[in-house]
């Protein structure tokens, strides 16, 4: 029965973490379409305009006319609503994008391959295409705009126009001036929202979410290469183990929220006391770690000193009666270690010396 209700759990855990990589793989979709529908209806409504003088001197239908002024003004916004709506908006996003290459295609077709238009439309085809999904995407869009061009060209019997009257360049520069201006900056506000993730991504990996202080895995990697640098350097370094007197008690008799709060007063009472270059770690639960470069054992002790100071005049809001103790085992850098776990459990038992001899004192391992 134990083992049924285990793998059910862990079916159940599973099926919720393929959810959740669902729904952050459709928000992510999203967001991409949704960069794409503002310089999809600037491109299409700006080169309107264009594409509609070429035509004029082109023998077409109207429902060609009627195509124009869908392609121009209806399709960017039934694009996004497509997208927005699909199981997976990015590849929707992609099917769109060669819809476009198909129409601009057919386009550059219709005008007689007049050349200004046509560039221009080559141009903003090729930007999307390569900026949305790089090389594969581009290519597949060009052939299939070529395609689109040739085929629709057959079917109409349009003479080639290649050479632009003044009237199709004066409409045409401003779109292709004003399109890689628009794309661009919508390219540099993406690259910011990425570096911004990018960085929240490095805090989240580093630091303990409920202090800020350095998580364990990522302190322990700090505690590493300080060790093999003071060694190297041959420099004073002194490690320190900090644990609140009677967390568990706290707990129970008050409750965890002043648990969490005493464990931030302190957090708050190291970076008052600390230097900014002591580097501090929580281990989890009431338990912190310090360490404190360029420093002697009898330096990190007075800094301790002024620690439990500050502890004795301070109250917990939630939890006035409460009075905070720490115990601390210091422990030096000294050239018998060989690793740095021989350093951190050296705090350790100091730690532990402190517990063993009452509790709220610093002692220094032997």
């Amino acid at each position: 029965m134990n083992d049924e209700n285990f793998y059910k759990n862990a079916v159940e855990l599973d099926e919720a973490s393929l959810s959740l990589q669902k729904n952050d793989h459709q928000r992510s979709g999203l967001r991409f379409a949704r960069r794409l529908r503002v310089p999809r209806a600037v491109a299409l409504g700006g080169m309107f305009f264009p594409v509609a003088t070429a035509l004029v001197a082109t023998p077409v239908s109207g429902v060609w006319w009627l195509l124009l002024v869908g392609w121009a003004f209806v399709w960017p916004h039934l694009a996004w609503q497509i997208a927005s709506r699909a199981v997976d908006p990015r590849s929707r996003e992609c099917a769109n994008l060669k819809a476009d290459a198909i129409l601009a295609g057919i386009w550059v077709a219709l005008m007689g391959a007049n050349a200004l238009p046509s560039a221009a439309l080559l141009m903003i085809t090729c930007m999307n295409l390569m900026g949305a999904g790089g090389v594969r995407l581009f290519v597949a869009g060009l052939v299939l705009m070529v395609i689109a061009c040739l085929v629709t060209l057959q079917l109409t019997g349009i003479s080639l126009a290649i050479r632009s009257a003044p009237l199709e360049v004066g409409l045409t520069l401003p779109v292709m001036v004003i399109y890689p201006l628009l794309f661009s900056w919508i390219s540099y506000q993406a690259a910011i929202k990425l570096a911004q993730h990018k960085r929240r991504l490095q805090v989240m990996s580093t630091c303990d979410g409920m202090t800020g202080v350095y998580n364990r895995r990522h302190w322990e990697i700090l505690l590493r290469n300080e060790f093999e640098h003071s060694r190297r350097q041959h420099r004073d370094a002194t490690l320190l183990i900090i644990d609140i007197d009677h967390f568990k008690s706290i707990n129970d008799t008050w409750g965890h929220d002043v648990g969490d709060e005493a464990i931030l007063a302190l957090t708050r009472q190291l970076r008052m006391t600390l230097r900014g270059s002591d580097m501090i770690g929580r281990f989890g639960g009431d338990e912190f770690a310090v360490i404190m470069c360029s420093t002697s054992a009898e330096s990190a002790i007075a800094a301790m000193s002024r620690v439990h100071e500050g502890l004795r005049g301070l109250r917990l809001a939630c939890a006035p009666q409460v009075i905070l103790h720490i115990s601390v085992g210091v422990a030096p850098l000294t050239p018998q270690f060989g690793h740095y776990r021989e350093w951190l459990k050296s705090a350790d038992l100091a730690l532990y010396k402190a517990k063993k001899a009452g509790r709220n004192r610093t002692e220094v391992a032997a």
